[in-house]
């Protein structure tokens, strides 16, 4: 039997975990745009050194679980005297993680641009940032929409790890109330319903944009 009074009682607790959860997700999302982007451009352009620099990251990012990150940012940084709070430590490690992902996805979109359309930038005048900025990245960053919502809505699921660094997000408060109420088969419906309006809405209009932009002549 469901209880009804349970669920009403606890809603207050969700919804708080759920803005800090989305809040945390956004900024860390946001940030491994900004690096994946950079990472990207720096493998396309074959930067000498960075590029070694950005392939040695990607591989330890991705080949490390951001569970292991957070731990060690969290209980190793301190040994050292690098402090972080609980949410720094959030945002620090899905930027982290994200980053190298993003600029996967990045990448894959640079790479499929053809030289031509460089070639055709520059005959028509434009330098080398120019080319970049109005020819080559709008048909990249298309063409990576797929790879780049598939990230964020990885990352957003991502952010149930948190808990392990004692912050009140949807896992935390869910494995809270458990231990306190023993209500399990609430909690966890609740704890579904609340990834669910978090993760549905950007699905959706992650498919609405990705037509938008493919209508526009950008991608395939």
């Amino acid at each position: 039997m469901v209880d009804f009074a349970y669920i009403e009682r606890v809603l207050p607790l969700y919804e708080r975990a759920a803005v800090l959860t989305v809040q945390l997700g956004i900024e860390g999302i946001l940030l491994s745009i900004v690096i994946g982007l950079v990472c990207a451009l720096i493998l396309y352009e074959k930067i000498p050194v960075l590029r070694r620099f950005v392939m040695i990251y990607i591989e330890v990012s991705r080949n490390t679980p951001l569970l292991v990150q957070l731990f060690f940012m969290y209980y190793g940084l301190p040994k050292i005297g690098i402090v972080l709070t609980p949410e720094v430590c959030g945002v620090a490690g899905l930027a982290f993680l994200g980053g190298s992902y993003m600029a996967e996805a990045f990448r894959s979109g640079l790479d499929s641009v053809e030289n031509i359309q460089r070639e055709s930038a520059y005959s028509l005048g434009m330098n080398r940032m120019q080319a970049m900025r109005y020819v080559i990245l709008p048909q990249a960053v298309s063409t990576s929409i797929p790879a780049f919502l598939a990230n964020i809505i990885f990352l957003l699921k991502e952010t149930s790890v948190f808990s392990a660094i004692s912050l009140m997000d949807l896992m935390f408060t869910t494995k809270d109330l458990i231990g306190l109420y023993y209500k399990t088969t609430e909690s966890l419906a609740l704890l579904v319903v609340f990834y669910l309006m978090i993760l549905l809405p950007v699905s959706i209009v992650g498919a609405a944009v990705e037509r938008r932009v493919r209508y526009a002549g950008f991608g395939a």
